[in-house]
């Protein structure tokens, strides 16, 4: 008998620049680009790549950036000119303020650097992924010749202009899907070989970095009749971070909370949230769960902490050093379900934290599952001010009321 020990993993985003350039290095056509991360490079950059036309873009992981705002009075992440002169103006705007679009937090997210890249026309767009599938246990190709809008809109209006392809994870693609694909995505006469010599890179580079998921939208025709990624979302598999540590020693923290970043250094995923009861919770949907049963009893989560599956004894009393920093927190509400995670571990975890640091607000304890009577055992004899739950509704509603009795 083996134990398993599960690591959880914060997925690994990358901003638009590096994902172009792995798929530039795997011969894939993307437009001609520099990065600039000050006003003076990025008038340089303009003048060395001698395009008609030259896009300049924020770099920032949130999406929504043309429609962004920077509290420089900027608007918009993106802007098209033909003077490089234009392009440093606009950079001295962005680099160094924060932009703020409809999925970054309210302050808005700093701009370090700006991607200052050719303008190509784009006379036609489709749209080309390739992602691991469950349900045929490997790679499929999904594409469709409605490009550079939202695709899973297309597919509930227009599901005939979906088309899908399995590919045999041992042969790899061959060459008659890669053209099939290509005439589904309406590409015609040379564009044609030309599209699916690109799909074809496209599924080499999906296997040599390890990705989950390749998508390209728009994957389009410029008038000069070129195939071009125009833009691009790779998802890595975080299980092949050994493999893949080039890669993966490209992502960007700083975008994080500190606390988060705390969090990822003990295995623990973190996201704040702005009421005042702390979350402590062991998977994902049970954190999700938790935060909408406070709602519904009145109350208001502060973050949902989640432990995962391999929990140590230290990890809980990082994850209470956190939650007890945050001056928001009047509560905490601790809700395990034990599969593979042990209660008795987490109730020492407990107990240890509560008397170390001297936790100063009210503690709702709801646990089950394995060792669950060993651990109940632990913290009633610890002798410590912790309220026990029997289930998720009371363990929320004596949460709520603890914060009311302030």
């Amino acid at each position: 008998f083996q134990t398993v020990q599960l690591t959880p993993r914060r997925w690994l985003n990358l901003q638009e620049y590096q994902s172009k350039k792995i798929m530039a290095d795997h011969g894939v056509t993307v437009q001609r680009f520099f990065v600039a991360d000050s006003a003076n490079d990025a008038l340089e950059a303009a003048q060395r790549l001698k395009a008609k036309e030259i896009v300049l873009k924020a770099q920032i992981l949130a999406g929504g950036r043309g429609k962004g705002i920077f509290n420089s009075g900027l608007k918009g992440g993106v802007h098209l000119t033909k003077d490089p002169r234009t392009v440093e103006q606009l950079a001295k705007q962005m680099i160094g303020y924060n932009l703020s679009t409809k999925q970054t937090p309210k302050d808005g997210v700093t701009v370090k650097k700006v991607m200052v890249a050719e303008a190509l026309d784009i006379s036609r767009e489709t749209y080309f992924a390739i992602l691991m599938d469950r349900a045929c246990n490997g790679p499929v190709m999904v594409g469709s010749p409605q490009g550079g809008v939202d695709i899973e809109e297309v597919a509930v209006t227009s599901p005939e202009l979906i088309f899908k392809e399995e590919i045999d994870i041992f042969e790899g693609i061959k060459d008659h899907q890669a053209l099939q694909m290509a005439k589904n995505l309406g590409f015609q006469g040379a564009l044609q070989q030309q599209a699916a010599d690109q799909i074809k890179k496209l599924y080499n580079l999906f296997l040599k970095i390890d990705a989950t998921q390749v998508e390209v939208n728009p994957f389009g025709e410029t008038p000069e009749g070129q195939v071009v990624c125009f833009d691009a979302k790779i998802n890595f598999d975080d299980n092949a971070e050994f493999r893949q540590k080039e890669i993966f020693a490209m992502d960007d923290k700083s975008e994080n909370e500190p606390i988060e970043n705390e969090a990822a250094k003990y295995d623990l995923k973190y996201i704040g949230l702005d009421g005042n009861i702390a979350c402590f919770v062991n998977g994902a949907g049970l954190a999700m769960a938790t935060c909408d049963i406070i709602s519904l009893n009145g109350g208001k989560p502060a973050n949902f902490l989640d432990l995962g599956g391999g929990v140590k004894e230290a990890q809980v009393y990082q994850a209470f050093k956190l939650l007890t920093a945050d001056p928001k927190v009047e509560a905490i509400l601790v809700n395990i379900f034990g599969g593979i995670v042990n209660c008795a571990i987490i109730a020492n975890g407990i107990t240890k934290a509560c008397q170390e640091l001297e936790l100063k607000v009210p503690l709702v304890v709801r646990l089950e599952g394995t060792n669950v009577h060993e651990a109940q055992r632990i913290l009633s004899e610890s002798g410590l001010p912790i309220t026990s739950a029997s289930d998720l509704e009371d363990a929320a509603k004596k949460a709520v009321a603890s914060v009311a009795r302030k």
